[in-house]
């Protein structure tokens, strides 16, 4: 066994967890899909459910459960319920949970379920945005009055501490950022949690200006997914065009208004990326103050890469621990960020990695004060 908490996430993301008492899942679409979420030794984790992993989730005498791989405990786990705030609907019939989710603590929400990509040639390979919407699971465009309305009975049934509000592409000038940062401020306003808003650059950057203005994000994802220029434009043409630079030009406007560590970017793995490049960009992203939040590919169901295996675990911990080593000497964790995926950390490892967390009860080493409301 491993006594490394960033190891065994990075083990639980590749291989999946095989469970054998009920947890609640995300299935299909958008998001964290076809997971699990858990509470690892007090950490949040979303990880796959694979019956053939050989790491099993199982019930433990006494009612408490446990991470096991060959009879072996790993790690306790605490199971997530399903929340509370889904069996309500708004006034006109539609159900909360069309609106928004709740990812262990974290409250999301696709607020326009479309994109200018989807069912282009530009489409990314990755994203599953358009099977949400089909499925039935979701509504196409969500008000600021819903959202703002949803996240109150999050916060109070369930516990909320954070909430991330991302859309799909248009082709407007400011790619939507405008609309999300409206929902942005309608949930502060009424529940006082602190939001992330996520959108592709705007093709004006005073439009950051703008969208900062308004009030309606405490920090903004604004999501590359891959650094390597021959994978960005194999699995997401669109994000190519606009073109890497582009968004070191944008960030540096973010941080400049948001500050750092409250500019986030998303940065997948498990691609074909050359894992030097990949790195190299991340390191380039903290110098300026951008939060890299390194997930391994996570293959949605329906997507154009829904049979694309997740890369090994010994592949993501290694450039985990590269770019962890650079945030450290940067000064930079997921203490800057106040809300959305580096906030919340479920999705990855890097946190753990960066932290030295161990499994088994012991405590994580720290580097600063944790977000409040973060176990």
């Amino acid at each position: 066994m491993t006594d490394d908490l960033g190891e065994l996430v990075a083990a639980l993301q590749s291989h999946g967890l095989r469970v054998e008492t009920a947890v609640e899942t995300r299935t299909g679409g958008a998001g964290p899909t076809d997971s699990g979420m858990i509470w690892l030794d007090g950490r949040p984790v979303t990880v796959p459910t694979d019956a053939r992993s050989p790491y099993v989730l199982k019930l433990e005498d006494g009612g408490g459960n446990g991470v096991y791989r060959d009879g072996e405990r790993l790690a306790g786990v605490s199971r997530s319920r399903r929340p509370r705030f889904y069996d309500l609907t708004t006034a006109d019939g539609t159900p909360y949970s069309k609106i928004a989710l709740l990812h262990l603590d974290s409250l999301a929400s696709t607020v326009v379920q479309a994109c200018n990509y989807w069912n282009t040639s530009d489409q990314c390979g990755f994203c599953g945005i358009g099977l949400s919407l089909a499925s039935g699971a979701t509504i196409a465009k969500k008000t600021p009055e819903q959202l703002a309305e949803v996240a109150v009975a999050a916060r109070d049934l369930d516990g909320a501490v954070d909430v991330t509000l991302t859309t799909g592409s248009s082709t407007a000038p400011d790619r939507g950022a405008r609309y999300v940062a409206r929902c942005g401020r309608a949930v502060k306003d009424a529940s006082g949690l602190p939001v992330e808003i996520q959108f592709e650059p705007p093709r004006d950057l005073a439009i950051l200006d703008e969208v900062h203005a308004t009030g309606g994000a405490d920090a903004v994802g604004i999501h590359i997914e891959s650094f390597d220029p021959d994978v960005l434009a194999r699995v997401a043409p669109g994000k190519a065009r606009t073109g890497i630079d582009t968004y070191f030009r944008t960030w540096e406007r973010a941080v400049a208004l948001w500050g750092r560590g409250r500019v986030s970017t998303y940065v997948i793995l498990g691609m074909g990326e050359d894992p030097d490049v990949t790195v190299e960009g991340c390191r380039r992203a903290v110098d300026i103050g951008v939060y890299p939040f390194v997930v391994p590919l996570r293959p949605v169901a329906g997507s154009l890469m829904e049979h694309v295996p997740a890369p090994s675990a010994e592949y993501s911990a290694d450039v985990y621990e590269r770019v962890a080593d650079h945030m450290t000497l940067r000064g930079m964790s997921s203490d800057d960020a106040v809300a959305g995926c580096a906030r919340c950390q479920a999705c990855s490892a890097i946190d753990a990695v960066q932290r030295g967390g161990q499994v088994g009860g012991k405590t994580l080493l720290q580097i600063g004060p944790r977000p409040a409301g973060l176990s």
